[in-house]
């Protein structure tokens, strides 16, 4: 589960600038008046100042004071499911908690370590005492190993199964904590904490249902934990329940409307539903409260692409870019290729600039050949011949099984009535797999553009027999008539 309660900067002694009119004139299309004047309250003095939202994995429980009350209460004992203790035992024990109220925890662990190792077979209640002390100094590993002992020695022992749990889910090991957690349940435990970490834990193993479960019960003891119901919203999303998603989330947003994660949530889910304009608005106000993700721009790109919008498609994915300078290459380069399958090659030269200026001399090999693969499509589209070949020779000369580059020069030499040329490279293409079919149709046309008709044929139908295609079919039946008719 991740979450953010990080909240964005208003203007004045933040220094930060108010949101101009045409910020929200950019959206005009897509965002309803409803989240028009949403954005506007929120944007106007619901939020206190917050960077730009970050996921975290992490839950925001463990720094609560309920949380730390609990961990401190777990000294206590609950006779009903605790080990017994000798009389020796007890005086021993008094000891050491008068060691641990002073807070002298060293000399505390000292002492029970030496009555363990006088006594091996010592209540459970003495390494259940230590691992405590550990737990608190944050010694999780040694934590664990005395809890185990404690389990091991009195298997009943609740508070030790809990804090177990617990640990396990700190440390992200959550096929370890939910047998601990369910033994806690299992022993009478009905407690929030106990509840909602199982949610957390079941999420994480992707049983979302079960998820779905432990979180209601969570937040049916403990109404106030945001935790629990982001939770609870993420297990509806994951089970593709996303018209819940929506509604939940739409309730947590009334009191909290500054929360970006869950507006996000929202959007992924109206995006489940199939309804990417909706999806779009969202996107949009996160932008505006500061919030976005390299997903989420990326998101709202391919929605604007599909909506033929592509010059906000193209500010949507260079803002993407730019937000992750690191790495992520591939994504970038996938956004320029479905600007340039529609034809939107004044945005594809954008986002192949932004590229090259983003990432430098830090791209990889194939990220590379894919630009120059762009750069001459590009030439192409603006007829730019001899830029056209030298792109593509770079990128043949880099990568000499690039079947796509080998099949565009052979376009362009037959383009320029060099069909011996185009021949090689075809020929060179229709040896690689995945290109033969493509080839071998190129080869054919150029061939009956010479009026070999008889050439063409046996090209034509081993390109059908490696994939057949109706349009190829029609073309190679035309040809055949033509060479009866010679």
């Amino acid at each position: 589960m991740k979450t953010s309660l990080e909240m964005i900067p208003q203007s004045g002694s933040t220094g930060v600038p108010p949101v101009s009119r045409g910020a929200f004139a950019r959206i005009g299309r897509f965002l309803s008046r409803s989240r028009v004047l949403a954005a506007g309250a929120v944007l106007a003095g619901l939020l206190a100042t917050q960077a730009p939202a970050q996921e975290t994995p992490d839950l925001n429980l463990w720094n609560s004071p309920a949380f730390r009350r609990q961990v401190v209460e777990s000294y206590m004992a609950e006779t009903d499911i605790e080990p017994r203790v000798t009389e020796d035992e007890r005086e021993a024990m008094q000891e050491i908690l008068e060691l641990i109220g002073n807070e002298q925890m060293d000399e505390a662990a000292a002492a029970i370590q030496k009555e363990i190792k006088r006594n091996a077979a010592a209540s459970a209640v003495f390494d259940f005492t230590l691992a405590n002390i550990y737990f608190q100094q944050d010694k999780l590993d040694d934590a664990t190993a005395y809890y185990q002992k404690a389990v091991e020695k009195y298997s009943k022992f609740r508070r030790a199964w809990k804090n177990m749990g617990i640990i396990a889910v700190r440390q992200n090991r959550f096929a370890d904590a939910l047998p601990a957690l369910t033994r806690v349940v299992e022993l009478g435990e009905n407690n929030a904490i106990t509840y909602g970490l199982m949610g957390f834990a079941y999420s994480n193993e992707e049983n979302f249902l079960s998820a779905e479960s432990a979180y209601r019960m969570a937040i049916l003891l403990d109404p106030q934990t945001m935790d629990w119901k982001m939770g609870l919203a993420r297990a509806f999303f994951k089970q593709e329940r996303y018209a819940e998603a929506v509604a939940l989330t739409g309730q947590l947003l009334k009191d909290e409307p500054e929360r970006t994660d869950l507006w996000l949530l929202q959007a992924n889910a109206y995006l489940g539903k199939g309804e990417p304009k909706e999806a779009a608005e969202i996107y949009e106000l996160v932008d505006l409260l500061g919030g976005s993700t390299f997903d989420s721009l990326n998101i709202l790109g391919d929605i604007y692409v599909n909506e033929e919008l592509y010059e906000l498609a193209a500010n949507s994915y260079i803002k993407a870019i730019q937000m992750e300078s690191d790495g992520k290459q591939e994504r970038a380069i996938r956004a320029a290729k479905v600007l340039a399958a529609r034809g939107a090659f004044d945005e594809t030269k954008r986002i192949v600039q932004t590229v090259q200026t983003t990432y430098g001399s830090g791209l990889d090999q194939d990220a590379r050949i894919d630009l120059l693969k762009l750069e001459g499509r590009l030439a192409v589209a603006e007829g730019a011949g001899d830029e056209e070949v030298r792109v593509l020779k770079e990128i043949v000369e880099l990568d000499p099984l690039d079947g796509e580059a080998l099949l565009l020069l052979g376009q362009h030499a037959a383009r320029n009535e060099d069909p011996e040329q185009a021949i090689f490279y075809y020929e060179r293409a229709a040896n690689l797999e995945g290109f033969e079919a493509d080839a071998k149709v190129r080869h054919a046309q150029l061939l009956a553009s010479q009026e070999k008709y008889d050439e063409a044929l046996p090209l034509l139908r081993r390109a059908q027999q490696v994939n057949y295609r109706e349009n190829v079919q029609e073309y190679l039946e035309q040809v055949e008539r033509v060479a009866k008719q010679r």
